[in-house]
């Protein structure tokens, strides 16, 4: 077999194992079509029009091609169940047009992928754990540092959202728009980025900070199943 044909084996196996347990799941590739709209009642999700974002931890890295774009799959580090988590970086890109989500690196296991989507305020983030039971993640808001200043350390949110997936049924959605749309700062520990953006609770792409990004650390959660709802009307 190839290495274009084992990356395309690859990407099949881990997007059936991403949608596993979603129904009657339906995805839009690079924004929310009102065809996506199905029913989710029962789930803890809205239902209409959304964008599915699949984040599946692999045990072993990527290769042959996995660099481009396209899709609804982010391969991410896997990590054990138990120790230090391992890390990836999903850089976040403000996407051209509005409702636009798009893939834009689904190999992660490099430690980076990269994301693009709307500025927040038209729609709202739903996401819960799937795959094998077992492992957990946290998923946080980041940026590089304030604009115009060069950072040493990343301006992480104090807000953050952890999943497990349990034994037995699926777990539910949550709401987790604002821990991934927004940066709540610590007044102390990030005085000077308060200072720079007016307040202590920052958008996502607000222009005071650069460089905004998600930080997935996992304890072997296969997949991250995270929707996009949109609210315009």
């Amino acid at each position: 077999m190839n290495a274009r044909s084992t990356w395309a084996c690859a990407l099949a196996a881990a997007t059936a194992i991403a949608l596993a347990g979603c129904g009657s799941d339906a995805t839009s590739p690079a924004g929310m079509s009102p065809s996506a709209s199905v029913s989710t009642t029962g789930n803890g999700a809205p239902s209409g029009s959304h964008f599915t974002l699949n984040i599946v931890g692999v045990a072993k890295g990527k290769s042959a091609n996995m660099d481009g774009g396209g899709g609804s799959v982010i391969f991410a580090a896997l990590g054990g169940k138990t120790g230090a988590a391992v890390t990836t970086r999903i850089n976040l890109e403000q996407s051209a047009a509005a409702g636009v989500f798009q893939v834009l690196d689904k190999n992660g296991t490099d430690g980076e992928a990269s994301f693009s989507l709307p500025a927040p305020g038209t729609y709202t983030v739903w996401a819960r754990a799937l795959g094998t039971p077992g492992g957990m993640a946290k998923i946080t808001t980041c940026a590089d540092a304030i604009t115009g200043t060069t950072a040493t350390d990343p301006i992480c949110s104090t807000q953050n959202e952890v999943f497990v997936r349990g034994s037995g049924k699926v777990g539910s959605f949550k709401d987790v728009t604002s821990a991934l749309t927004t940066i709540e700062l610590d007044p102390v520990l990030h005085a000077d980025a308060v200072t720079a953006c007016g307040g202590t609770t920052v958008s996502l792409f607000d222009p005071c900070l650069e460089g905004y990004f998600w930080q997935y650390d996992n304890n072997g959660l296969r997949v991250l199943q995270v929707r996009f709802y949109s609210t315009a009307g």
